[in-house]
């Protein structure tokens, strides 16, 4: 069974890592995102969740407003040609639904599939925002805790210039 987002935010709270969650209507796009976010101070993101041609599994984290060239995206992170991954896969998988794709879904991937890319800019802001594995909530923290969950799950992130 995947974590929910209370065992995710019990989890945060074991690990020390101080965050604020925000309750919302459900935001399944950036655009959606941008009606609900209002007030919510931070970098919002996006993620993408990929397959390269190597069956190698991607989660791409960058800010919202970030336009990522697939085509060009390979070269950046040492990856084969991309593609989307399927809904099914993302559940299996991360054990989310399309919509909710966050970063935290780590939390749910114990056999590290998934490689987890990190905009550069993003990561060196004062915080930053995710659906805490879903999409009618945002979980706001630093960004060097984000890291340490990361770690804490086995997901060591590559950290690339996104622009």
């Amino acid at each position: 069974m995947p974590a929910s987002s209370d065992d995710l935010l019990a989890l945060l709270g074991r690990l020390g890592i101080e965050v604020t969650t925000h309750s919302h209507a459900p935001a399944f796009t950036v655009e959606q995102g941008n009606q609900v976010w209002g007030g919510i101070p931070g970098i919002h993101c996006k993620n993408l969740f990929l397959k390269d041609a190597k069956a190698r599994l991607w989660l791409v984290v960058a800010p919202a407003e970030r336009r990522i060239d697939l085509k060009a995206l390979p070269a950046v992170m040492g990856s084969a040609r991309l593609s989307f991954g399927s809904s099914a896969l993302l559940g299996e998988v991360l054990g989310i639904e399309p919509g909710s794709v966050t970063p935290f879904a780590v939390i749910n991937d114990p056999a590290h599939r998934v490689t987890v890319v990190l905009d550069e800019w993003m990561m060196g802001r004062d915080i930053v925002n995710y659906h805490p594995l879903r999409n009618d909530m945002t979980t706001s923290l630093r960004p060097a805790d984000l890291r340490r969950f990361l770690a804490h799950t086995g997901h060591l992130p590559v950290v690339v210039d996104l622009s």
